[in-house]
This record gives C-alpha cells, sequence and structure tokens, in this order.
C-alpha cells in the first residue's frame, strides 16, 4: 500500500463494486415487487399521501429525506421506471462494463443508485425502516470513488471503507453489551434462533444444539464485533513498518468477519445485512501483486500521482474530508451511554450508526391472519392465510430468501412486541377483505382462490420449534398454542 494508492486492494474493489452492485439489483427488484402494494397509489400507507402532508407542512419538510418524487411527483409507473433503471444500472456494474471507462464514469452510475433508491426509501416509512437500507446507501456512495480498472483503489477510499465495518461491527457490539442481560449471561443465542424474525431452513437444527454451543456463540460473536474490528485498520502500519504481517492481519480480521456474517446467513433470513457486511468486510483483504498485473503504472506520467489522476486523487480526498468532519456524530455515538442504533446524522444518510438486536425476544408470538365465507363469525370456519417467510403451517420448512426482502412479513413480526396494531395493518385486513390482487401476490396462500371473503380476523399464537422427539411423532416443524384474537372478525358488509 503506497501513500494514496492501494495497490494491493484491486481484488477488494473488484468484490467491492460489483457486490454492492449486486445487492442493489437485489433492493430495487424487492422495491420493484412490492412498494407498490404497499406504499403506491393504492398501498396500505401510500406515499401521495406523505408527499401531499409534506407539501403543505413546514415539518413535513423538515423531516423528509432528499427523493425525486418530490419534485416530479410519485406515479406507480415512475416508480416501476426508477426501479427498472436502477436494476439496469447496477446489472452493468456487476459485470464491469463501466469500470472499464475513466473513474467519473462509474462514479456516476453508483451515485446515480444512491440518488435513486434514496428516493425510494425517503417516502418508505415504516416499510423501509430498516438499518440495512441506509447500509446500502452508505456503501453505494462509497462504491462510487473506488475508481475503475485501469488506476489503482484509492486508499483513503478503502479506509473508509474499514471505518463503515468498523461502525457496523463495533456498533453492534456495544448495543449487545449495553442491552438486555441475556447477552452478558451469553443466553441470548440459546432462544434467538427460535424467536428471531424470518427463520430460515437450518434455524431449527441451530436452536436445538446444545447450550453449551450457544454460550460459544454469544462468546464468538462478541469477540467478533468488539474485538475483531479494531485489526481492520492494521493495514495502515504497513505505510510506516514494512513486511507483510500488517496485511495478514488485516486479511484474518475480515476472514473472522465473513465468518461470522456466514453462519448468520445460513441460519436466519436479515435481508442483505449479512450479506452486505461479508461484501464489506473483503475490503481489508489485500493480495499483494494484482494490482501490478493489471497495468497499474509504478512510475507516474504528468498529471498523475502514484497511478492516479490528480483530478480523481482530489476528489477523493475530498470525500476523506468530507467523512472527518461528519464522522464526529457516529463516533461520539459508539462510546455514548445512550447509544443511538441505526441513526443516521445528516439527511443523506453517510456516516451513520449501526446496531441490531441489543436485545432478544424469548417468547415468539405469531399473529395469525384468518378468513373466512360463513355468515356468522361465531360458528364460523375459518381458514389462515399464508404468508411467504413468516411461521404459518406447522409443518411448513422455513424458506431461505435472504438478500431478498420480503418487507410485509417483517413488519408482521413486529406486531405482537407489545405495539398497538398499526394503520397499514387495519389496511391490509380491508385489502384481503376486498380480494385485492395485488396484495395477495405478496402472500404464499390465498385460502379463498381470489373469491371475497365475508369475514377477517387476527389471532395470536404462540410457536416454538418442536423437539427431536416431536418431531419423529408429528413431522412437524413447529409447535403452537392459540392465545387470543388481536383484531376482528370485521367485515366489509353491514
Amino acid at each position: 500500500m503506497d501513500a494514496f494508492a492501494a495497490v494491493d486492494f484491486e481484488f477488494a474493489r473488484q468484490v467491492l463494486q460489483r457486490g454492492v452492485a449486486a445487492l442493489f439489483v437485489v433492493a430495487f427488484a424487492s422495491s420493484l415487487n412490492q412498494f407498490r402494494p404497499l406504499l403506491g397509489e393504492h398501498g396500505l400507507l401510500p406515499a401521495p399521501e406523505l408527499l401531499e402532508w409534506v407539501r403543505t407542512s413546514k415539518r413535513g419538510a423538515r423531516m423528509l429525506r432528499p427523493t425525486l418524487f418530490r419534485f416530479l411527483g410519485y406515479t406507480d409507473r415512475r416508480l416501476v421506471t426508477l426501479c427498472g433503471a436502477g436494476i439496469v444500472i447496477a446489472a452493468t456494474l456487476v459485470v464491469g462494463l463501466p469500470q472499464l471507462g475513466p473513474p467519473w464514469v462509474p462514479m456516476l452510475c453508483f451515485l446515480a443508485l444512491w440518488l435513486g433508491y434514496m428516493s425510494i426509501t425517503s417516502i418508505g416509512q415504516t416499510f423501509y425502516g430498516f438499518g440495512w437500507e441506509m447500509l446500502l446507501l452508505e456503501a453505494g456512495f462509497l462504491a462510487a470513488f473506488l475508481g475503475s480498472d485501469d488506476q489503482p483503489p484509492p486508499v483513503v477510499v478503502i479506509v473508509l471503507f474499514w471505518w463503515l465495518v468498523f461502525r457496523l461491527e463495533f456498533g453492534a457490539g456495544m448495543i449487545k453489551i449495553r442491552g438486555g442481560r441475556e447477552w452478558r449471561d451469553l443466553t441470548a443465542l440459546t432462544y434467538h434462533h427460535e424467536t428471531q424474525p424470518m427463520p430460515a431452513p437450518l434455524s431449527r437444527q441451530a436452536h436445538l444444539l446444545p447450550r453449551w454451543f450457544h454460550k460459544g456463540e454469544v462468546l464468538g460473536n462478541h469477540f467478533a464485533q468488539l474485538v475483531v474490528p479494531w485489526f481492520l485498520f492494521a493495514p495502515l502500519v504497513g505505510l510506516f513498518v514494512p513486511g507483510p504481517v500488517p496485511a495478514i492481519v488485516g486479511a484474518v480480521a475480515a476472514a473472522i468477519v465473513i465468518a461470522t456474517q456466514a453462519w448468520l446467513v445460513v441460519t436466519g433470513n436479515f435481508a442483505w445485512l449479512n450479506w452486505m457486511t461479508i461484501v464489506l468486510a473483503f475490503s481489508a483483504i489485500g493480495l499483494p501483486g494484482i494490482g501490478s498485473e493489471q497495468g497499474h503504472a509504478v512510475s507516474s506520467p504528468p498529471g498523475v500521482f502514484d497511478a492516479i489522476p490528480v483530478y480523481w486523487l482530489v476528489i477523493t480526498c475530498a470525500v476523506g474530508v468530507l467523512y472527518l468532519v461528519i464522522s464526529w456524530w457516529p463516533l461520539q455515538n459508539l462510546f455514548a451511554r445512550r447509544q443511538l442504533m441505526n441513526a443516521s446524522f445528516n439527511r443523506w444518510q453517510l456516516a451513520n450508526a449501526y446496531g441490531a438486536f441489543g436485545t432478544v425476544t424469548k417468547e415468539r408470538i405469531e399473529i395469525v391472519v384468518e378468513g373466512t365465507m360463513d355468515d356468522d363469525p361465531d360458528t364460523a370456519t375459518w381458514h389462515e392465510y399464508g404468508f411467504k417467510g413468516k411461521p404459518g403451517d406447522v409443518h411448513r420448512i422455513p424458506r431461505q430468501f435472504a438478500p431478498y426482502h420480503l418487507r410485509l412479513d417483517w413488519l408482521m413480526w413486529f406486531l405482537p412486541l407489545g405495539r398497538s396494531l398499526d394503520d397499514w395493518f387495519t389496511a391490509f385486513l380491508v385489502r384481503l377483505l376486498e380480494a385485492d390482487a395485488a396484495t395477495l401476490r405478496l402472500l404464499a396462500h390465498d385460502p379463498f382462490a381470489g373469491e371475497k371473503p365475508r369475514w377477517v380476523r387476527a389471532v395470536s399464537y404462540r410457536y416454538r420449534f418442536t423437539t427431536r422427539a416431536e418431531f419423529r411423532e408429528t413431522h412437524a416443524r413447529w409447535k403452537r398454542d392459540r392465545r387470543r384474537a388481536v383484531m376482528g372478525p370485521a367485515s366489509l358488509r353491514r
């Protein structure tokens, strides 16, 4: 690594640019499929109503983050156009076409993705209120300044990626240590595999592992998030101390982050959070020789410094100065007594604070939605709607959806956690009574095959994974017991 050119991090740049772009493809595809029934012109929380409130309210104007829809107005057709353009641009970055040109070409592509996706998240309300949304935006912004294939990546941008991984991992570790007692007495993962928002195919097997293993998981998590992130910066020592040791230390730290995140990938469905962390961790893996093999100059011609064009060096250093200024607030937050989780300190969602699962729920309560064609709800036969990701049928194996994000299923997990039922859920029940085709496509199973039910209701159940003995007897993966009716029966007819 030179002072300005990270010549050993060409492989890291390729992973970063293509990996971040691939996750933009997933994010735009998720929005293309789900935004309209959730937030579109006829959605559960219509974005046009939000924009109208912003237009007529000074408070709303201050609260809304930058979005193209504020100036263009929202229509479902414009949303489709934006998502389609985002998918196309991101796909070209995945295959590496813009990277063949001068560095400002991939820069403009990534900034277009950043602004385009921010335009969606800014009006996404509660359906886009997740930490991995701002993580994707920040990663996309930084990826814009990695340059193109004909020069080495700038050191300052590679270091900013380390700083992002540090905030992501160390912030999550501090949230846990300060959070629920279960993280301190090492019992958190005794519950987590069973109670996490959307279990994966292997979650039950992970849950049934011995308690000593779960305690080891927690210890490993604390080590990976509180100790390891500091060593991501080890390659910087190589600027002053010759030899391979600093680069090896940084690569080992990255490998530990990647390994722990891979375990979370196979045991859960956390949208692109774990996948993005894996991609970002590659920023600390330097492979000597790869940069020089691609023809990066050793001696620089006029207008080029350390094989980087001077104008590009000025731009990337300006980004570094910007981050130096705006990083004060997230740095302060990391060590604050009341640490904020998944918080942004500026309108552009850069240098954010991250973290997840400061507490772990010990009991899984699911809201089950049912409908009936019968006239009398008291004597009716009720039939259950099936969701794509959240538990329902006790015999069904949980499916792997991540990095794809099932937004409705995720919000269904939040409903029983002590908050009143949100407005979107009432609107959702109305859409079921109307047999709204767009809403029904968000589900895995409509028991009425597109017909309008007479009544719908919401009932809470306690779910737990079956033991091995129970599974041998019933072949069910879940055991559930009914708790109470939480809404309804409701009907559109009088």
